[in-house]
């Protein structure tokens, strides 16, 4: 079975304390409904052989290297979204980065946006990836986007464990991404199924 899955990753992407929490710095608010389904994928990812990457935002305590919109929100003597170090940049509990997964820092919305993310892929023979995480219009989105240019297959997109700010928005960018010709099932489907 491993070897049916060797070819494929599952990308996790964001899911840290200032995205998912309450009181998180950037809420998305549907992020905290998903952690569940985002642990039981990462679970069978794990018991399929999957490789694991974990894609991060951290950023200088500074904003020196967040985008210029955002730079208002770091100011000396105060860290923040996602600053190196903080609690907002851990990923919420019940997510773990284990041996054999892998950890790949970026800090614009694509996971493969001035990161070596497709040389590591590549070279480690990946050629489809599975993705979740939030936010469904923002970092899913453009890094499912630079996925297909790049020549991914197929590229998923578990519905239930990946979010946006509401359904509606989630909604919209999963037909988006479906007309591209993403694979957009729920949780359950993907677990049920052999590919």
């Amino acid at each position: 079975m491993a070897d049916k899955w060797s070819q494929t990753a599952l990308l996790v992407i964001d899911m840290q304390n200032d995205f998912i929490l309450e009181d998180g710095l950037m809420k998305v608010n549907g992020g905290k409904a998903i952690v569940p389904n985002v642990i039981k994928a990462v679970d069978i990812a794990r018991q399929r052989g999957i490789l694991v990457v974990w894609v991060v935002r951290e950023h200088d305590q500074q904003g020196r290297d967040v985008e210029l919109f955002r730079r208002h929100l770091y100011s000396p003597g105060k860290a923040g979204p996602t600053s190196k170090g903080s609690v907002g940049a851990e990923l919420v509990d019940g997510l773990v980065i284990k041996e054999g997964d892998y950890k790949l820092v970026k800090t614009r919305f694509s996971a493969f946006f001035a990161t070596h993310l497709h040389s590591f892929l590549r070279t480690e023979g990946i050629k489809s990836l599975v993705i979740t995480g939030v936010q469904t219009p923002n970092c899913i989105r453009q890094t499912v986007f630079d996925a297909v240019a790049l020549d991914y297959q197929p590229v998923t997109v578990i519905v239930d464990a990946t979010a946006a700010a509401t359904p509606d928005i989630h909604a919209a960018n999963i037909f988006d991404m479906k007309n591209i010709g993403v694979v957009t099932p729920a949780l359950q489907e993907w677990c049920g199924s052999g590919a």
